[in-house]
This record gives C-alpha cells, sequence and structure tokens, in this order.
C-alpha cells in the first residue's frame, strides 16, 4: 500500500479560526475518502509559548510532538515545518507572509489575503522568487458541494449563466462593541467588505469568471457603493456589481454584505438560461443546493442535493495544499493567485468608488 505524503505545519495565531482549521486538519482524511495526503501539526507560534501551550492541549490533544512558540519567527525557522498556516488579522497578513515565504515556508494565508492588490503582488513576487506555494485560504473553493456545482453549472445542462445573487451578512452588534474591535476598527482593516466580501465574490468567481465561456477575461465592469459607520468610518453595509462581458459570457454578479444584519436564508442564486441553483446559507460552508430545471417559466424537475462530512469544511483547502507541495507546484488550479489577484483588485475598486481609505501606515505596500 503507497504511503501517504504527510504535510508538516506550522500554525501562525492561535484564534478562533487556527483553532478551526487545526481542528479539521486532524480529521483522519479517510473519513472524507482521501487517502493520498495526510497531515501533521508539528509547531504552534503565539505571543508567549503558554498560549501556544494551551492552544495545542486545547486543539491538538496536547500532543507532545508538537513544538510550542512564542514567537511567529520560531515557527518559520523550524526544520519540521513544510508549510505554514496564517491565521491573523489581515493587517499582519502581508507581514507575516512575507517572512514564511523568505523562510521558504509553503503559504496557506486567511482571507481576504492582504488589504489590498498591491500588497498581494509583492508577496506573489516573493513566492516565485523563493521557490514556494502561495495559496489564499478560500477553503469554500474545495468544498464537495461547491465542486458539485462547478461540475453542475459548466455541464451545459442549464444554459449560461445570467445573473448571480449573492449574500454574506452578520448583526456583529457593533453599537455595542468598542471602536478598537477588529471588525470596526480602520487600523485592522475594519468594515465588511474585506471580512464578509469574499464569500459573495467566490461564487461570482465560481460561476462567472470560470465559467468557459468568459475564456479567464477579467471583468468589463465593477460598480459599487458604502454605507459607513459614524462609529469609525468603516463600511457598515456594502454592495458591489461585477460583470463579465469581454468574451463569450454576458453576466452580472450583485454581492452584498452588511455588519448589523443577517443573511437571507438562500444565501447565493444562480440564474441560468434553462434553470437555477439555489446555494442554501452559511455560503461560507453550504451543506445544500438546490436545481430548478425550466422550460420558459415553468419548472420541469427539482432535485435538492446534501452534503455531510466529519469536520467543518476546513481539511478539503490543507488537502489541496499538501497535493500541490507534493507535486512540485506554485500555485492551486482550483484557486490560483489570479483569483486571489482579482479579488483585491475588485476590492481595491469598491473601496475607491467608496472613499474608504485606510489609515497612514496600514497598508504595507501601496
Amino acid at each position: 500500500m503507497v504511503q501517504p505524503f504527510v504535510l508538516r505545519w506550522g500554525i501562525i495565531s492561535t484564534g478562533r479560526i487556527a483553532s478551526c482549521f487545526v481542528s479539521d486538519a486532524l480529521v483522519d482524511p479517510g473519513t472524507r475518502n482521501v487517502t493520498d495526503v495526510a497531515h501533521k501539526i508539528t509547531a504552534v507560534g503565539s505571543r508567549s509559548v503558554e498560549s501556544a501551550q494551551k492552544f495545542i492541549t486545547e486543539f491538538a490533544s496536547g500532543d507532545r510532538s508538537i513544538k510550542a512558540y512564542g514567537s511567529y519567527a520560531g515557527v518559520f525557522a523550524d526544520p519540521n515545518v513544510d508549510a505554514v498556516y496564517i491565521g491573523t488579522p489581515h493587517t499582519f497578513h502581508y507581514e507575516n507572509a512575507l517572512d514564511a515565504i523568505k523562510s521558504k515556508k509553503h503559504v496557506l494565508c486567511e482571507k481576504p489575503v492582504t488589504l489590498n492588490g498591491a500588497e498581494l503582488r509583492s508577496l506573489l513576487a516573493a513566492a516565485k522568487e523563493h521557490g514556494v506555494f502561495f495559496m489564499e485560504a478560500l477553503w469554500t473553493r474545495f468544498q464537495p458541494l461547491t465542486l458539485e456545482v462547478k461540475k453542475l453549472a459548466e455541464s451545459g445542462v442549464l444554459g449560461a449563466p445570467m445573473t448571480l445573487h449573492a449574500d454574506l451578512s452578520a448583526d456583529f452588534g457593533i453599537d455595542k462593541l468598542p471602536t478598537t474591535h477588529r471588525i470596526l476598527d480602520p487600523k485592522l482593516g475594519g468594515g465588511a467588505l474585506l471580512d464578509l466580501g469574499p464569500y459573495p465574490l467566490i461564487w461570482a468567481i465560481l460561476a462567472l469568471y470560470e465559467h468557459p465561456s468568459n475564456q479567464g477575461a477579467a471583468p468589463s465592469s465593477v460598480i459599487g457603493a458604502m454605507v459607513k459607520t459614524p462609529l469609525t468610518g468603516v463600511d457598515r453595509s456594502t454592495s458591489f456589481t461585477v460583470t463579465f462581458a469581454e468574451k463569450g459570457l454576458a453576466a452580472q454578479a450583485i454581492l452584498s454584505c452588511n455588519l448589523n444584519v443577517d443573511s437571507f436564508q438562500t444565501g447565493a442564486l444562480i440564474r441560468y438560461e434553462k434553470g437555477t441553483i439555489a446555494i442554501k446559507g452559511p455560503i461560507y460552508c453550504p451543506k445544500s443546493f438546490t436545481v430548478k430545471y425550466l422550460e420558459g417559466v415553468n419548472v420541469t424537475k427539482e432535485e435538492t442535493k446534501h452534503f455531510e462530512y466529519i469536520g467543518s469544511g476546513w481539511h478539503f483547502q490543507a488537502d489541496e495544499v499538501a497535493r500541490c507541495v507534493r507535486d512540485g507546484k506554485s500555485e492551486s488550479s482550483l484557486w490560483g493567485h489570479d483569483k486571489s489577484l482579482l479579488e483585491m483588485d475588485i476590492f481595491d475598486e469598491v473601496r475607491r468608488q467608496g472613499g474608504y481609505k485606510f489609515p497612514p501606515g496600514v497598508e504595507k505596500v501601496v
């Protein structure tokens, strides 16, 4: 029997998202019918050794083989680390990722991967220079439901995509939060767009940008609008329309995100010439979608597909990283550098139109 390729991970940050990633990475791959790759946590970095050790105890069964570091530098220097997962707030992504790249570590960096397109381009140049794999942790793209939606959407049975609606919102109770909270503080890249916006946008990228008829074309237009909170000036509500009409596709995505109201239940709706795909929320980790086949306005067939697995959905992106590193790839074919660049360029344009500028010094590259 061929032994699986084992990727050795270092974890940067001990926050909630990092705990989700580690918990899932340690789920037996066999439970999701994966036999070619596996994962081992070998190091955890935090602001103190005690914090890192507490994290290991709580989320990695106290595994004594995992090294606890009181700094991120210790993880980057550890020869037993092949790849790092970066789960820090996004204002720190550029610095953390660059340090990892310079240490010759492969990188999986949480979304949004950077604050702007310039930071990302700088990181990609560094990753190329140092010969390491780099990917944004858009975990939704690798989940089984997403793969099935893409397969169905590109089969041609529904015809060409016409319009997509997607929303991710949450009532954060911002009036009761301190203005230093990450969601409100512009110094931490706060606001709805960067925190929630990647999830509506990933469905537009999947269904429209990736559609074969689009031929890899960039959007023909991006139109955005923001409502800012007077508390700190970050965007409280943002909507943006992304149009793809440069090549063979002529379709629009109408996307939104809010900090003061919950999402609607149908998180994403993709409308085609001959039917619809309705993806039930939450759109970052949906477990079911419903397809309606149409003749004119009449529904001729309707079916709902459900997806279940052990874990919370974070392990599929880890599997992708392991396969790419094993195969010597610099980027994923599912969520490549072009898609992260597209995401950041769209966000830059929406912020420009909305008049949301970060405080001086927050962006490390402009």
